[in-house]
């Protein structure tokens, strides 16, 4: 799962899989469906603090396995609770896997409450101006 490793703070989050396959009556005939179920924790890197953080991620997908250049069913289309998948013969399981826990995953993962990290380490930095502050004030005491 190189994909999902490259959007991952660390390597020490969890998660657990089962998917199951069913018949079920179609329009003309019937036709297969994947019922997919993901649940576990990611540690995922805060894109306000850039610290690492605990996402759950937790998937529950029916998939219609459509043959590659047949068209997607009209009911498919209109059913927001079945996605279509394309397939060429065999299915890669853990792509399929990966593919449903990346579409889980937010795009800008945020703690509730964070601060953004500060320039410098968060020390507080002097004003470029400083300097000119101190002449004008020893120029007027003359």
């Amino acid at each position: 799962m190189l994909r999902l490793s490259d959007v991952l703070a660390s390597s020490g989050g969890q998660v657990s899989w089962r998917i199951e396959g069913s018949m079920v009556e179609g329009v003309e005939a019937r036709e297969p469906r994947l019922h997919l179920m993901i649940e576990g924790e990611l540690q995922l890197c805060c894109q306000r603090c850039l610290g690492g953080m605990a996402w759950p991620v937790q998937v529950d997908s029916v998939l219609q396995p459509v043959r590659s250049g047949q068209p997607i069913p009209e009911e498919e289309l209109e059913d927001d609770e079945i996605d279509a998948i394309e397939l060429d013969g065999e299915l890669d399981v853990i792509a399929l896997v990966e593919d449903e826990i990346l579409l889980a995953l937010p795009i800008a993962p945020r703690h509730q409450v964070c601060d953004a990290p500060r320039p410098d380490g968060g020390a507080s930095k002097e004003s470029p101006f400083a300097a000119l502050a101190s002449l004008r004030g020893s120029h007027s005491a003359k």
